[in-house]
């Protein structure tokens, strides 16, 4: 049965809370990290081995394997035949165990020229480029762990199942926080602590989420057969997307590439912007995105072209209502949110100052890493993974172009705050990828405009308005954030928030959107 209306906005709340508990863990773990570790040459070479397992999760877990995954699993549970289903569910198993094995024994090998592919600017530091590579191979094995991880989330998210997969990561963060307190006191490089949390993380989230799947019947039993119809019908479904799902990661990969040659602490202070971005998109944008895709699996299964546009229609306006304040307040708050973050031990006052600048730039891109969380999957729920895989190169050249276009001059003249015009760069470009998918979705006529489009935009216009003269009066108000205590820091950081907040839904209120408009039409 599809998915009522209702349902749809509960179960995305139901994700985002158990995202919210992640995302709180999350700050906890930042917040530790950059007080003891702060920004150097050891939380570089972290960040950089960090990208390497985590671009490659988007590939086999919840980003390009998910993609092709759930239109098939929900075709075939559509059908009701639970043999073909478990039968289907044991080989894919059996399939991405091998792949990602054989892969992560590739790049623990491998990890030196890996390295000096993503972070060239390292290997005119052997020390640094000697620790990356060995961080590299520590946290590879996660890659193996977190890809059977969100098979079961797959599954389970299928199964409407959203409460686990979205609490497991939480885990990560607790392992990582534990890594960081037990070891980092007896290790020769303290912030090699990170790198073990993270080893320790990926078998913890697996150890708790695999079990689940027996509860619905479908514990995979391994079976290795490449020419199984329906694995070959995933893989080939897998491959365009390879690229398209995970143009965010390649975007950070970019600017890791780039930040290798920038100053010591450019990929540090990338990194720590990139996770105050992460909180508002992990928290709605993926949980959208999350419940959507099968939601539209479903509807295309049934032939239902209405339901399916009415429920893509429904998460691109969710995602605005959330995605618009977002951007604007990590954009207004960037300085105040950072120093109160992050700003203590190790980490100074110029870190701080250097990762807020990172944080405005990227903070534009907000709305459009949301919005491609809701329309990559109207795709990707057809089974057309093509479209998106052309609009990713796209937007992955546009990204190339622009960060060389505003970093290379800086370089040369020796201008502070280049890893900003990184930033920027990734930020347009995560604008520009929903607006190409968007536009693909007209030309092919799979999505038209419910009413009250441009009555929507006129209320986030005014709600918008007035949360941002409320957050400028009250920053005012409060004066010199450096100049605070902690605790002045992290009260004055909680009355802008809640302000900011109260002063849009007020905005929204009295702009007439009340919380009917938000059920799916």
């Amino acid at each position: 049965m599809p998915m009522s209306a209702p349902k749809l906005l509960r179960s995305s709340l139901t994700f985002g809370g158990m995202t919210l508990l992640s995302r709180l863990a999350g700050f906890a773990r930042d917040v530790l990290q950059a007080s003891l570790f702060g920004a150097g040459a050891a939380t570089d070479a972290f960040t950089v081995a960090y990208r390497v397992p985590n671009y490659l999760r988007r590939i086999f877990a919840e980003g390009s394997f998910a993609m092709a995954f759930v239109p098939v699993f929900s075709e075939l549970r559509q059908r009701g035949d639970s043999a073909a289903l478990k039968d289907f569910l044991d080989h894919v198993a059996g399939a991405l165990c091998a792949v990602v094995l054989l892969v992560t024994a590739i790049g623990m090998l491998a990890a030196p020229v890996i390295v000096s592919l993503i972070a060239p600017g390292a290997l005119a530091d052997p020390a640094k480029f000697a620790l990356t590579s060995e961080m590299l191979r520590i946290v590879f094995p996660y890659l193996f762990f977190i890809s059977l991880t969100a098979l079961a989330g797959a599954v389970l998210n299928s199964l409407q199942r959203f409460a686990l997969p979205a609490v497991t990561p939480v885990l990560h963060n607790l392992a990582v926080i534990a890594a960081m307190l037990l070891l980092s006191g007896r290790l020769e490089v303290p912030a090699m602590a990170l790198a073990w949390g993270v080893f320790a993380a990926g078998i913890a989230q697996f150890v708790l989420l695999w079990p689940a799947l027996a509860r619905h019947g479908l514990l995979p039993r391994l079976r290795f057969d490449l020419r199984h119809p329906e694995v070959r019908r995933v893989g080939k479904l897998m491959l365009p997307t390879l690229f398209s799902s995970s143009v965010a990661q390649i975007n950070l990969i970019v600017g890791t590439i780039f930040a290798s040659l920038l100053v010591t602490g450019s990929q540090t202070w990338l990194w720590y912007s990139d996770r105050l971005v992460e909180f508002p998109l992990g928290l709605f944008g993926v949980a959208i995105g999350t419940v959507i895709l099968p939601h539209l699996s479903r509807r295309f299964a049934d032939a239902d072209a209405v339901g399916f546009s009415r429920g893509l229609d429904w998460g691109l306006r969710l995602v605005l209502l959330v995605g618009l304040p977002a951007a604007l307040g990590l954009l207004l708050l960037a300085e105040p949110l950072v120093l109160t973050v992050f700003q203590r031990g190790e980490f100074t006052p110029g870190d701080a100052h250097m990762t807020a600048l990172a944080l405005m730039a990227m903070s534009l891109g907000v709305p459009g890493f949301m919005l491609s969380k809701v329309l990559a999957p109207a795709f990707y729920a057809r089974q057309d993974t093509r479209t998106p895989m052309r609009v990713a190169i796209i937007t992955v050249a546009v990204n190339v172009g622009l960060t060389v276009a505003l970093v290379t001059p800086m370089l040369l003249n020796d201008v502070g705050g280049a890893h900003a015009g990184i930033a920027l760069a990734t930020a347009v470009a995560g604008l520009l990828n929903p607006w190409l998918l968007w536009r693909a979705l007209r030309q092919q006529g799979l999505f038209t405009a419910e009413a009250g489009w441009r009555r929507f935009g006129l209320q986030l216009f005014l709600a918008c308005g007035l949360m941002i003269a409320s957050l400028l009066l009250l920053r005012f108000a409060l004066g010199d954030w450096a100049a605070m205590g902690e605790l002045e820091r992290w009260l004055s950081s909680t009355a802008l928030i809640a302000a900011g907040a109260l002063a849009y839904a007020t905005g929204l209120l009295l702009a007439g959107l009340r919380p009917r408009d938000l059920r799916e039409r």
